[in-house]
């Protein structure tokens, strides 16, 4: 899971120039800004689709809780979750800690206090705790300076380069659309496992 902020919804004041013989094509530099959004989106490393895509104005810790809540509640039959995220603080916040501890049966007073005592002490003691195997629900955090391993990365540059990049959006309504539109085609005609090649220093 990972985030794409200040998704800008771009409109070109001018069509662009097509491409012909000897000409490149040309894109107007002028644009009008219809708004920005905050796009949160999950990569299933099994099958390379993008599932339970979320967005919204925002994106603070209960804008990432109510997503992952939506996620877990996408596949009621899944047994266990394992959740790859960057070091990003709302990915260890206080809500989620609380959410976890709730799901897992676990009483809120002994959690402890935020910024003082028990799990909630510090943002360390949190992701330990988000890390524990036997949740249901199950936290992995990227390396600092490594979120490039979290394979969401990959995918969010090509949503990039292949509509954001080029775009032209006439509302925040209309890049939701192609949004989601992009997601759909990518699932049914381009998803598959990412396969890594780097086999280190030799």
């Amino acid at each position: 899971m990972d985030e794409l902020t200040g998704v800008q919804a771009l409109e070109r004041k001018h069509p662009d120039l097509p491409m012909r013989p000897a000409h490149v094509l040309r894109r107007e530099f002028e644009y009008i800004r219809h708004g920005t959004l905050s796009w949160f989106i999950n990569f299933d490393v099994a099958t390379g689709q993008v599932i339970a895509p979320s967005w919204g104005t925002t994106r603070n810790e209960e804008d990432a809780l109510t997503h992952l809540q939506r996620l877990i509640a996408s596949d009621p039959h899944a047994s266990k979750w394992h959740i790859m995220l960057d070091n990003l603080n709302i990915h260890q916040s206080e809500a989620l800690v609380r959410w976890v501890a709730q799901q897992e049966g676990m009483a809120a007073e002994t959690l402890g206090i935020k910024g003082k005592s028990g799990i909630l002490r510090s943002m360390e003691s949190r992701a330990a705790f988000l890390h524990d195997l036997t949740h249901q629900v199950v936290f992995y955090y990227t390396p600092k300076h490594a979120s490039w391993m979290n394979q969401v990365e990959i995918w969010l540059s090509i949503l990039v380069r292949k509509l954001l990049k080029r775009g032209n959006f006439l509302s925040l309504n209309d890049l939701c659309n192609q949004i989601l539109a992009f997601i759909a085609y990518y699932n049914s005609t381009m998803a598959k496992p990412i396969k890594w090649t780097y086999t280190g220093l030799t």
